[in-house]
């Protein structure tokens, strides 16, 4: 493409919902993809028992936007589905987020409504009216006893960090429930795409408008695209500010090494994700992806989850040292005419998929909102 309009790096949720929205009106969009496949995270694929898998972890969608969800159904036929986790504790079998049944299969009581479960609550918590760290956020809601259980172990193997450690935001967002909905989200649509993840990207940069690269690093030829409109990063910020600024100081992320095995039998477990908060293993979890969309096969695949320093990075690491680092590349970025962050890794932020779907949507909608309402006409 020798004309380029947009110039998008990464193929992920933002870079790909940016690259339609751009070629619907007409521009020329070209996408640099280091690796050699789209969807970013979402990737997935037949393995060899003939099963769907993620190749990154399982990923769910939810959201109550009205608008990503109309934006996602118009590429994919979608089925409902509600996401629940289980965990192994002192040899039990919980349901996670923490409800009414976890409470009493823990803790052999037996509460059996909302009022009695927030009345054990209150009595366990440690009241902290401003949690200054993750930590402080769980005892503040749950008391000492979970924390131990369910919180501080989990966390330091997804982290290397223990909870207190961590921003309070980081564990504020993992719910806690005082009644016997064992669903992992509660948002009003639930649904994973029928046919996978990757299909529905195919679609979604299905435009003659739109060129996609792949299996090539931005940095090695960023000199060949010196002219475009409109430049989107979807990668780590320090890694675009290296090169240009000598700041060498590194943010944090944390990686996770996938761990696929085959099983002979028609299930291993009785979930499709079983979360292991204890120190007994060391990893997170186990996903079955037979589980999900009923899957037929003779065997099954199965994944444990190790979190990890050193690979791909997934999850910025929130704390006061990386949160002051990037307020310097935010800074930097800032600074820049037609070049636009976007998504977690360039905003050092944590995304759930429907807000990487509307971060990038509503980018479109702002900086193209003075010309014709292109954005409402579009979607």
């Amino acid at each position: 493409m020798k004309n380029i309009d947009i110039l998008i790096i990464g193929a992920g949720i933002s870079g790909c919902v940016l690259a339609e929205r751009y070629a619907a009106i007409g521009k020329k969009v070209l996408i640099i993809e280091k690796r050699n496949h789209i969807a970013g995270n979402c990737y997935d694929y037949i393995d060899g028992n003939g099963i769907l898998v993620s190749k990154y972890g399982a990923h769910l969608f939810h959201t109550n936007e009205e608008s990503v969800w109309k934006y996602v159904n118009k590429f994919s036929d979608w089925y409902p589905w509600e996401h629940k986790v289980i965990a192994r504790v002192d040899n039990k079998t919980v349901p996670i987020p923490v409800n009414i049944t976890t409470v009493n299969e823990l803790f052999d009581i037996n509460i059996t409504n909302e009022e009695e479960m927030k009345i054990w609550l209150e009595e366990n918590r440690m009241p902290i009216e401003k949690p200054s760290n993750g930590e402080e956020a769980v005892l503040n809601r749950v008391g000492t006893v979970l924390y131990e259980k369910m919180f501080k172990h989990y966390t330091k193997k997804q982290w290397d960090k223990y909870p207190a450690e961590l921003d309070a935001s980081v564990l504020e967002r993992i719910p806690v429930r005082t009644n016997y909905d064992d669903r992992y989200f509660s948002d009003t649509y639930q649904a994973l795409p029928k046919g996978g993840y990757t299909q529905l990207f195919e679609k979604i940069l299905d435009h003659p408008n739109i060129e996609v690269v792949l299996e090539t690093d931005y940095f090695d030829i960023k000199d060949q695209y010196t002219t475009y409109e409109k430049l989107f990063y979807t990668g780590p910020v320090d890694r675009f500010f290296e090169f240009t600024h000598g700041f060498l100081e590194k943010l944090e992320y944390r990686s996770i090494n996938f761990v696929s095995e085959t099983v002979d039998a028609e299930f291993f477990q009785e979930n499709s994700v079983v979360n292991y908060p204890g120190t007994e293993v060391g990893f997170t979890r186990i996903i079955e992806y037979k589980h999900f969309g009923n899957q037929k096969s003779e065997k099954t695949t199965v994944v444990k989850e190790f979190t990890v320093d050193e690979g791909e990075p997934y999850y910025p690491v929130p704390n006061p040292r990386n949160q002051e680092v990037y307020a310097y590349y935010k800074t930097e970025a800032d600074k820049l005419v037609d070049v636009h962050f976007v998504g977690r890794l360039a905003n050092y932020k944590y995304f759930n998929m429907d807000q990487a779907f509307k971060n990038a949507l509503d980018l479109f909608n702002q900086l193209e909102k003075d010309k014709k309402n292109i954005y409402k006409t579009a979607v």
